[in-house]
Order: C-alpha cells, then sequence, then structure tokens
C-alpha cells in the first residue's frame, strides 16, 4: 500500500505541475494567477504523499495516513456535492479535476485500510493537524492578498463563501460566520471518519 500511496503523491505533484503550467501559459497568457495556488484542503495529499518516504518513524507516519484516511478523504467525498469549481475551460484540466478527488477518495481508503491493517490506533494529532494547515493557509491569504485574488482554504474573510449549503449561512449570519462554521464543519466531519476507521482498527485487532 505505501508503494501505491507514494506513486499516486508522485502522479499527483507530476500532474499540479502540468496544470499550474496550463493555467499560466495557456488560459492566463504568461502571468500566474493566484487563485490557483495549490495550497486547499485537497492539494495536502500531494505534499504528504510525497514527503511520506522521508519520515522514518511510525508515529509520524501513521499521523499522516490518519490525516488523509479523516480529512483528505472528506474533501475528496464533498466536492462532489457541487462539482461547480471542478469545470476549466480547458477539458483536460476539467478531467484532471475530477480525477484528483477520485484519488483523494482511493487514497482516503488506502490510509484508513492501511492502519486497520497494521493495528495502530488514530491519534488525535491526526486531526488536530487540520489546525495548523489552516493557521498557514491563512497567513499566505494575508500575505499574497496585496499580490492577486487568493483564497485558500476558502477561509479568506475578503471573499464571500460560495461553498455549497456555506453560503446561506454567509447569506444570514454574515461572512466570517459562515467561515467559521465551514472550519468546524470539517473538522467534525474528519472527527465522525476518525471515529469510524477507530472502530474498524478495535475491531480488526481484537480477531
Amino acid at each position: 500500500i505505501e508503494k501505491v500511496l507514494f506513486f499516486i503523491g508522485f502522479f499527483l505533484l507530476t500532474s499540479e505541475i502540468l496544470k499550474q503550467l496550463l493555467l499560466t501559459f495557456v488560459m492566463n497568457n504568461g502571468h500566474y494567477n493566484l487563485w490557483y495556488f495549490p495550497f486547499q484542503l485537497c492539494s495536502l495529499p500531494m505534499y504528504l504523499l510525497v514527503l511520506y518516504p522521508f519520515f522514518h518513524t511510525e508515529p509520524a507516519r501513521n499521523t499522516i495516513l490518519g490525516f488523509l484516511s479523516t480529512y483528505n478523504l472528506l474533501g475528496g467525498i464533498a466536492v462532489f456535492f457541487d462539482t461547480s469549481g471542478m469545470h476549466y475551460p480547458l477539458l483536460i484540466l476539467t478531467v484532471h479535476s475530477y480525477l484528483w478527488h477520485i484519488l483523494l477518495i482511493v487514497t482516503g481508503i488506502l490510509s484508513g485500510i492501511f492502519l486497520v491493517q497494521k493495528s495502530v490506533p488514530m491519534t488525535p494529532l491526526s486531526c488536530s493537524k487540520n489546525i495548523l494547515f489552516v493557521l498557514i493557509a491563512e497567513y499566505l491569504n494575508h500575505i499574497l492578498d496585496p499580490f492577486g485574488e487568493i483564497n485558500l482554504f476558502y477561509i479568506n474573510p475578503d471573499y464571500r463563501m460560495e461553498q455549497i449549503f456555506f453560503v446561506k449561512i454567509g447569506e444570514l449570519y454574515g461572512n466570517n460566520s459562515a467561515i467559521l462554521v465551514y472550519i468546524l464543519a470539517t473538522i467534525s466531519g474528519a472527527g465522525i471518519l476518525y471515529g469510524a476507521w477507530n472502530l474498524m482498527i478495535r475491531f480488526y485487532s481484537s480477531h
């Protein structure tokens, strides 16, 4: 499974490089568009899977697997409830977007299965790491905002929340409230998956 995960990570990285080149030189006349800067929740597997072999301790690797089997599995599934953001003027980029999120689901399931096979319970650290990534995303939103449109993790207060369901919260209670609920909902969804995987791990280890 580890080899498959690394191969998926390598594919994600190389395909993202090609995507950025197409976005810059074919769609935007050689000008880089910060809107497509690859640091969204669904971008993280690309980095984590490529770096995975360089972590030589089991706790570090298991933390990555736990994150992939919760947050990124959730992200891969959730995006199919609203696919509007996956469509591009170039067909190849639309196909890439769909394939990317399908691979997120595959990666999340494989990561969870691998932890079950190893009978290694997930720790809260696997889920709490998302807070770190959220802080990094918001910091990048802040420092890069003057240079162009950027909305990493969709939590930049300068842009109206447009995610399905959460857009209604923004209309009723304000954009900042929608962002906060969005973050809490993501953590809660990952927490449900966290509990489900741990139940399977305990069941597997007891038989």
